[in-house]
């Protein structure tokens, strides 16, 4: 079918529609959706109804052959083609042992000392400062600390609950001590942008849809506000309304980048390096490799056991 020119259009609209009913992350939905047009770009002008698992045999071993692919780029583009086919195509893709693979590098993660980290955050000022502690002291991904909410913070039990954290799950983690006073200081000066939004009559912040139809009014909620909320309002592109976001990653990885210059560390380290540190740190300290697993959100403790190969003691 030929839709103003593009064959392809109500397949990949189908797509977009399943992938919102499936609730995935935004970041998901938008790499399958990049992984998906490039395919589309090289079966050409063949009908969808007969792509078929030859032409995903082809498209995997042309990315490691001739693009030369690192493997986890390999396993992105393969996760979003077997989405496609099994929820949109209905193709079978059962044998695909004739792939081409790129290879698979054994790389272990950048880690700093806790020395190195002091260095690192002493020449960060500010709300990045107090992030960076934040994803140290916590073992977060920068986008689970831009994502936190006021209700996730439990000053009292100490802890942190990050909700939809990756692979769409919660999980509970640590509230570093040392940045309780300054958190508590940062979140007056975020309530009273709250209360200037409410005045201003601002459309509420974004929750899930599931929610946003339970409670309706949840996203004007104090306890829904962001942590670290953007200073200017931005236009959902889900919905067009004018609302407040939280900030963009951009901000703090510059700040970290120039920190870790300042600093003097020669390490390639960027802001999830504090995520692999705090990991690494534990284990250096004779923490249980299961309770670190259940901080960082492992599902697998393979993933988890990495770290001791970079520790110093065990």
């Amino acid at each position: 079918e030929d839709d103003g020119g593009d064959p392809h259009r109500p397949m990949a609209e189908e797509l977009a529609k399943v992938m919102r009913l499936m609730h995935l992350s935004a970041r998901t939905e938008h790499a399958y959706s990049g992984w998906v047009s490039r395919f589309l770009a090289f079966v050409g002008t063949k009908n969808s109804s007969s792509i078929n698992e030859r032409d995903l045999r082809a498209f995997l071993s042309h990315l490691a052959v001739d693009r030369k692919v690192a493997a986890a780029t390999q396993r992105q583009a393969f996760s979003a083609l077997l989405f496609l086919c099994r929820h949109v195509l209905s193709v079978s893709v059962a044998g695909l042992d004739s792939v081409v693979r790129a290879k698979l590098g054994k790389s272990l993660p950048v880690v700093l000392s806790v020395q190195e980290v002091r260095k690192v955050i002493a020449h960060l000022q500010g709300i990045n400062r107090l992030m960076a502690i934040i994803i140290y002291g916590a073992g977060l991904h920068l986008g689970e600390c831009l994502a936190l909410r006021i209700k996730d913070i439990d000053f009292d039990r100490g802890c942190l609950t990050i909700r939809g954290g990756k692979g769409n799950k919660d999980r509970e983690t640590l509230l570093p001590e040392m940045v309780v006073e300054a958190l508590r200081r940062h979140l007056g000066s975020v309530k009273i942008r709250y209360l200037e939004d409410r005045a201003r009559k601002v459309e509420g912040v974004w929750i899930p849809e599931a929610l946003a139809r339970k409670y309706p009014g949840a996203g004007t909620e104090w306890g829904w506000f962001w942590v670290f909320p953007a200073n200017r309002l931005s236009i959902d592109p889900a919905t067009g309304l004018v609302r407040r976001y939280h900030m963009l990653p951009t901000s703090l990885q510059r700040a970290f980048k120039l920190a870790v210059a300042k600093s003097g560390v020669v390490k390639n380290a960027t802001i999830h390096t504090l995520r692999h540190s705090f990991a690494t740190h534990l284990i250096e300290r004779g923490y249980d490799i299961r309770t670190i697993q259940e901080l960082l959100g492992h599902s697998d403790v393979s993933t988890t056991m990495i770290y001791t190969h970079v520790a110093t003691k065990n």
